[in-house]
């Protein structure tokens, strides 16, 4: 018996949607229940996600399926796909379980399903992973994101400390998309809109960060979103600053013109150019 045969199959469960609600003009709040939540472990983490699961266009099933007994039945283009989204909350006391979904139109998957999702619409999905959650021991925190990484850095606002330290930027495309996030006296949220500096994603907010400098003292870094913001800012922490690596959770959860599929498939490979890049600027 080979590796393939012996490894243990992965479990999906399946979440079934319980109601919507319109967050901002592109952010669609799904809540979700069902008896197979109740077997979620304790969430540790703030960047806990789950890999959803979605027929493609033109599949004749529905959840319920089986996805490796399809990818043996049914031709690659009609295999189950993933989509990797990160837990906003769970309430297991509700047993409710909150997935914010960016939503352009018709564009993409997941997200004209979450603008279309009604009451017992069910998902099947794998995990949850993460690994990112905020440090009460260090002296401040910077936390950077585009749409996509709202859930896990607003999940992070809440689990700070009352006197934690705290630098926020987030981009979104315009003051319409804002939400409505954790802020003290030393919690500090900025805002970038994409649309008025008329840039590509991250390229704005980079820069704000940069212009802005890191927090004083020990900082810890959280950096998801855009692979090219991932890509600068990573440059800007690790080598123009030198900020500690084991302090830093800095990864793209997506890349312009790539759907997820390609992305992962490639993800390594850029990882690899960046750090090799990295190095060579610390070298020179």
């Amino acid at each position: 018996m080979n590796q393939q045969q012996t490894r243990r199959k992965r479990v999906a469960r399946t979440a079934v949607v319980s109601r919507t609600e319109q967050l901002a003009p592109s952010m669609v709040r799904v809540i979700f229940t069902g008896e197979e939540l109740r077997q979620l472990p304790e969430l540790e983490f703030t960047d806990h996600y789950v890999k959803l699961l979605f027929p493609p266009a033109g599949a004749d099933y529905r959840w319920p399926f089986d996805p490796d007994e399809l990818r043996e039945t049914e031709p690659a283009e009609l295999w189950p796909v993933t989509r990797t989204y990160t837990i906003r909350s769970y309430d297991p006391d509700s047993n409710e379980l909150a997935i914010d979904f960016v939503v352009h139109g018709d564009e993409g998957l997941a997200g004209p399903w979450a603008a279309a999702a009604q009451p017992g619409d069910q998902l099947g999905f794998y995990g949850p992973g993460g690994a990112y959650a905020p440090d009460p021991e260090v002296d401040a925190h910077l936390l950077v994101g585009d749409e996509a990484a709202i859930p896990a850095i607003a999940a992070a606002l809440e689990r700070l400390a009352p006197d934690a330290r705290a630098a926020v930027y987030l981009e979104v495309a315009n003051a319409t998309e804002e939400l409505p996030l954790r802020e003290t006296e030393q919690i500090t949220v900025t805002w970038v809109h994409r649309d008025a500096e008329g840039s590509d994603y991250g390229v704005a907010l980079a820069r704000t960060v940069r212009a802005a400098g890191l927090p004083a003292g020990r900082v810890q870094a959280f950096v998801h979103g855009n692979a090219y913001l991932v890509r600068d800012l990573r440059r800007y922490l690790f080598v123009e600053q030198g900020i500690e690596r084991s302090l830093a959770s800095i990864s793209g959860y997506w890349r312009t013109e790539y759907t997820e599929d390609r992305w992962q498939s490639t993800k390594g490979q850029f990882v690899q150019e960046m750090e090799a890049a990295e190095q060579a600027a610390l070298v020179s």
